[in-house]
């Protein structure tokens, strides 16, 4: 049959899927969590494009698929690698992204239409799986590693291999320092390897883990590294001087996954035992704990706000969570014997409240949404819905929903208006758009036009 054949199987098989998928949650008594359904096997990378607008994860399934966050909505399913993707990452202009895979090339896409991406350059040369990919600072180079024991630097404008590097392991994880000096890689040797882009040579090496090296994230802002290894641990070092600063054992079991907060101060782990713990650097706070997965999580990524984290599981799922509350944040399944007037109204505005609807009931006693219900909206004082697990944004504010409140939340969106809320990035940037959505919402929850 041969590969096209086995591809074109796999395609119809992950349509069947995914009709089912869309079919089975009108069926069921009570709604579930969507979280980010489309895989159709492990999900083994995820990560959040800088601007904080998209996500993108690849899987054990052959494919990579770009997520809109804010709905978490599938926008296109890439499909280019013969073989299982590794690890994905997106250039700094969040335009243009990599994926890796077992078949042993890169791919670099254009996501500039984001309902349709183009391979721009097909990167070949390692002569085994490609199992790691980082992006400069300066986005002028693109590094890969890989089983063939070599970490190689590709032009991402040519698409032409600059550099190979070669080491005396299989490489598993590859990450740039924040000022693009010191190229970092890890492999099965547990030793951390670190590349002088300058000088053209191997400036350190890192040795402290006992087993392999799983996963390297460098701090965004100064040297420091962080390194996850199968040994259960994780790392802390300098890049610049390679000492070992800290040594972090939260996990009994393989850690797969590490990354650094936006602001430095902290990190996010997980691993085999499907825990995401949250943690300080300095070692001051007692670790933050969330079961997050009832299998294998093989990598995290936090938004650039430091908001959510993001856990791509061996579950086929990727999952959303609000750290401040441990919450998992996501639409829900709209359970058959609830009403939902907006598909039914003609007014301009039910369209746009279809997206509220995902994480909000319009009744007090209807099925618990990942957001509070919208009983009583009109006139209700923030952050007061009896027994909804509010973040402390909500907590500590002072006002009441109305019209004008409610606008504002959508002109500015709610990471400006309430920092630090559950409720993903969602503007409505349209005066008129806008304008119907806060006419419909006082319409759907019984308001008074006064």
């Amino acid at each position: 049959m041969g590969q096209i054949s086995f591809n074109r199987v796999r395609r119809c098989i992950r349509t069947v899927v995914m009709a089912v998928v869309a079919v089975v949650p009108l069926m069921l008594p009570q709604p579930s969590s969507a979280d980010l359904l489309g895989h159709g096997g492990m999900v083994r990378t995820v990560t959040v494009s800088p601007d904080g607008r998209y996500a993108l994860s690849g899987s054990f399934d052959f494919s990579a698929i770009l997520w809109n966050f804010g709905e978490q909505s599938e926008l296109a399913f890439l499909e280019g690698h013969d073989a299982p993707v590794n690890d994905v990452a997106f250039f700094g202009d969040s335009q243009r992204a990599v994926t890796v895979s077992d078949d042993g090339t890169a791919i670099v896409w254009s996501l500039t239409d984001t309902s349709n991406p183009q391979i721009m350059h097909r990167l070949k040369g390692h002569t085994h799986k490609v199992m790691a990919v980082a992006i400069s600072p300066a986005g002028d180079h693109i590094a890969t590693g890989g089983w063939d024991k070599t970490v190689r630097l590709w032009d991402p404008v040519s698409g032409l291999e600059v550099l190979a590097i070669e080491v005396d392991t299989p490489v598993n994880a590859v990450a740039f320092s924040k000022d693009g000096r010191w190229l970092a890689m890890g492999g099965h040797d547990g030793r951390i390897r670190i590349w002088d882009r300058a000088e053209v040579r191997f400036a350190s090496v890192l040795e402290g883990h006992a087993m392999g090296i799983t996963r390297l994230a460098a701090s965004p802002d100064d040297g420091r590294l962080l390194s996850a290894s199968i040994d259960g641990t994780v790392r802390l070092w300098d890049m610049d001087s390679g000492v070992l600063l800290r040594v972090f054992d939260f996990h009994e079991k393989q850690v797969f996954s590490v990354s650094f907060s936006p602001d430095g101060q902290s990190a996010v782990s997980a691993g085999r035992d499907g825990e995401l713990v949250l943690w300080a650097l300095d070692g001051t706070d007692e670790p933050r704990r969330i079961n997050a997965h009832d299998t294998i999580i093989w990598s995290t990524a936090l938004t650039p706000d430091g908001r959510f984290a993001l856990t791509a599981s061996s579950d086929e799922t990727v999952r959303v969570w609000h750290l401040e509350t441990g919450d998992r944040i996501g639409p829900m399944a709209i359970a058959s014997d609830e009403p939902q007037p907006w598909l039914e109204s003609d007014h301009p505005g039910a369209r746009l409240f279809t997206k509220c609807a995902r994480c909000h009931n319009l009744n007090a006693d209807g099925a618990r949404r990942s957001g509070p219900n919208f009983d009583g909206l009109f006139g209700r004082i923030a952050g007061q819905v009896p027994g909804y697990n509010y973040s402390a944004a909500l907590k500590q504010v002072d006002f009441r929903w109305n019209a004008e409140t409610l606008t504002a939340l959508f002109e500015k969106g709610p990471d400006v208006f309430l920092p630090g809320t559950k409720m993903p990035v969602q503007r409505v940037t349209s005066a008129e758009d806008l304008e119907n959505l806060i006419d419909f919402l006082r319409i759907i929850t019984g308001a008074s036009s006064q």
